[in-house]
């Protein structure tokens, strides 16, 4: 049987689904087609219910419960993992706080979790422009002429680079998350067809499961799946990534992380006045 299945070429992703989709694991008659983008475009093909299983950010869940389910495996949940709000001027006191409204916010997609966690700490900023995560830095190092002055919200590896290139942190938005709820920041999750049946929902989880737990087992070698797809990182920034974001709720969300991710719609109804269905979020109880 083949499957299609999503996901990022970032290393916490290829960590994850090497050993699944390069057959290191027993995949129990599964193949799968692998669609290998970044988070934005999985976001809006899981909109569109384009794909088997996929990487989404929590941020579009909501849109998209109608198609998917959420497995316990696979996703990026955690403490001080968040995005970074970040500029390129060196800023000595709060001042920036009172006039954020006025900067222009460069923001990874959209419908990502960063977008989200930046609506909720400033939900008057309307200069937003939308741009894949990877060409952020060169925008706020680059502004464009009339941008006025620039920030943006840096997720992945930028995280780690950011300093190198000049550029100096405002705020740390998962922090925000964290100090607001009093949950862990649920990033981004493996959705799964909700039209699939539970016995074959129940395999794919403990795949992708397996296929985890090997790479944690032999880490901290880097395989060649991650370097090739890893965007010319050094080894230390693939291993700082894998460590960030790479964790023991990536085996498995827990209760706890079924809360915070419970409470990422919580809120998401209250700022879109919606209710949602509550039935049958997660494909494994």
């Amino acid at each position: 049987m083949t499957l299609t299945l999503g996901f990022s070429p970032c290393p916490n992703d290829t960590f994850i689904f090497d050993a699944l989709v390069n057959h290191k694991i027993d995949t129990e008659g599964f193949e799968f087609d692998v669609a290998m983008e970044d988070v934005q475009t999985l976001n809006q093909w899981a909109i569109e219910g384009r794909l088997d299983v996929s990487k989404i950010s929590y941020a579009v869940l909501p849109m998209v419960l109608q198609h998917y389910m959420v497995l316990n495996s696979g996703g990026a949940l955690g403490q001080g993992v968040g995005p970074l709000l970040v500029t390129r001027d060196k800023i000595h006191n709060d001042d920036w706080h009172d006039h954020i409204n006025e900067y222009t916010i460069a923001i990874p997609g959209e419908n990502t979790t960063a977008h989200f966690l930046f609506s909720l700490a400033f939900p008057k900023a309307k200069k937003k422009l939308f741009k894949v995560f990877s060409e952020i830095e060169d925008f706020l190092l680059n502004p464009l002429p009339g941008a006025g002055k620039t920030a943006g919200v840096i997720i992945h590896e930028n995280r780690f680079t950011y300093q190198k290139k000049g550029l100096f942190k405002l705020m740390d938005l998962g922090e925000f998350w964290e100090t607001e709820t009093g949950y862990p920041i649920p990033l981004g999750g493996i959705a799964v067809r909700r039209d699939f049946d539970n016995p074959l929902q129940m395999k794919l989880d403990r795949l992708v499961q397996k296929s985890a737990a090997y790479a944690f087992n032999n880490y901290p070698l880097l395989t060649d799946y991650i370097k090739q797809h890893a965007q010319d990182m050094s080894e230390d920034v693939m291993r700082w990534h894998i460590d960030l974001y790479v964790n023991d709720y990536s085996l498995h969300l827990g209760e706890d992380g079924k809360q915070a991710v419970m409470k990422f719609i919580e809120i998401f109804e209250e700022k879109k006045g919606i209710a949602l269905p509550k039935n049958n979020i997660f494909a494994i109880s």
